[in-house]
């Protein structure tokens, strides 16, 4: 029970500093705007899909993960 511990705390505190990150402004010219994410606007419609940047995160909290299993 202790290694769970430790992981939930370590994981805490990188979604907390992540999130002060991204409240602070870091990310806003770049984050949901990468080449290949979709975005589509006709009118008063607008489509909003930001798949790269998905897949960019998701690799990044694969590694993330990996690194602390180990």
């Amino acid at each position: 029970m202790n290694e769970l511990g430790k992981f939930l705390v370590i994981a805490g505190l990188l979604l907390a500093a992540v999130g002060a990150l991204l409240w602070s402004g870091f990310g806003r010219g770049w984050l949901g705007r990468l080449p290949g994410d979709i975005h589509y606007s006709r009118g008063d419609f607008s489509f909003h899909f930001p798949i790269v940047t998905c897949l960019l995160l998701s690799a990044i909290l694969t590694l993330l993960l990996w690194l602390f299993r180990r």
